[in-house]
């Protein structure tokens, strides 16, 4: 079993979002997004992944299609494939947000 402190993994840059692995496979991945205040991930698509926003600290501004809502800890998003979708951080305290996507990108069949 292998289990990981969440807490233990937060990273922050000043110049830009930072994105820790929690866990990945050959069918997913799951990241741990770090965002300070005024940063964000850029709206982009994904043709053949879904991808999950949880948020566990702070709130953030996310987009999927021509939806945008604030969502604060305890909260999640499902970005299905082909949705536009991003985050951003327009508060004034740290961002954290647990993002699940399968399947994996970089899986090539």
């Amino acid at each position: 079993m292998i289990v990981k402190d969440l807490k233990t993994l937060e990273r922050f840059d000043s110049a830009k979002m930072t994105k820790v692995n929690l866990f990945e496979t050959s069918r997913f991945f799951c990241d741990v997004y770090c965002l300070l205040p005024g940063q964000e991930q850029k709206i982009h698509s994904h043709a053949e992944n879904d991808k999950i926003y949880c948020i566990l600290r702070g709130e953030a501004k996310v987009t999927v299609g021509n939806e945008r809502q604030a969502i604060g800890p305890g909260r999640a998003v499902l970005a299905p494939a082909g949705e536009a979708h991003g985050i951003a951080n327009e508060s004034s305290a740290e961002l954290v947000c647990l993002v699940f996507m399968a399947p994996h990108p970089g899986l090539k069949s």
